[in-house]
């Protein structure tokens, strides 16, 4: 093959790894499916089944499907570090009960709203039982100083 040859197919190669690497990365999306059934006396088993896939096995915003939003979810386990060392109680299930709002640090509104989807599976004293026994998970998990 002559060197003219050779260079023509390098050109083609590079224009060819020039124009892949300009296309946009495919558009993550999040997945919408049905509430799996948890016991709503156990706020781990709750976190890791409505949770995790956010913000992480651990509760530090890095879950699977993190990267499929524009806001980060929250990092869960500097709750306290960030109230000066006591946990945000009322906080936490008040954004459970309602979502985050707007001034809140837990993020966007792409959380969703989980007295809502508990009270969709259960009567009122239910979703109170489940919203604090996951509020308490979530205190489990914060970072000790």
């Amino acid at each position: 093959m002559s060197r003219s040859g050779i260079l023509a197919i390098m050109a083609t190669l590079a224009l060819t790894a020039t124009v892949v690497a300009q296309q946009p990365p495919p558009e993550k999306t999040i997945k919408r499916v049905p509430i799996p059934m948890t016991s709503m006396a156990d706020g781990a088993e709750m976190y890791t089944a409505y949770c995790a896939a956010c913000h992480g096995k651990d509760g530090r915003g890095d879950g699977p499907a993190a990267t499929a939003f524009k806001t980060p979810p929250a990092n869960l386990t500097v709750l306290s570090a960030k109230n000066g060392g006591k946990f945000p109680e009322l906080q936490v299930v008040t954004t459970l009960q309602w979502g985050p709002s707007a001034s809140s640090a837990h993020g966007s509104k792409d959380m969703p709203v989980w007295g809502s989807v508990f009270s969709s599976i259960g009567d009122q004293a239910q979703t109170k039982q489940r919203i604090y026994n996951l509020m308490k998970h979530v205190e489990s998990l914060q970072t000790k100083p």
